[in-house]
């Protein structure tokens, strides 16, 4: 399988990485948002020394998360 690396977008990631900001991707239907984040920057931050359960994957559309989809509970 080849992958596609995106390394524009993992370079902006990473350069504003210890900005203090939240980071939004937005983009189309099937566009590698998720492969981004969970494929590409993932392992980027486990080679830079970040340990695994340091990293927070939380999917906002699966009901057992439903409760973080109130502004107000968070």
């Amino acid at each position: 399988m080849k992958e596609i690396k995106r390394n524009i977008y993992l370079d902006r990631l990473i350069s504003r990485k210890e900005n203090g900001l939240i980071k939004i991707l937005t983009g189309i239907r099937r566009c590698g948002k998720s492969y981004l984040l969970d494929s590409l920057f993932k392992n980027y931050l486990l080679e830079t020394g970040a340990d695994q359960d340091h990293i927070i994957k939380l999917e906002l559309d699966r009901e057992e998360n439903k409760q973080y989809r109130d502004m107000k509970e968070i």
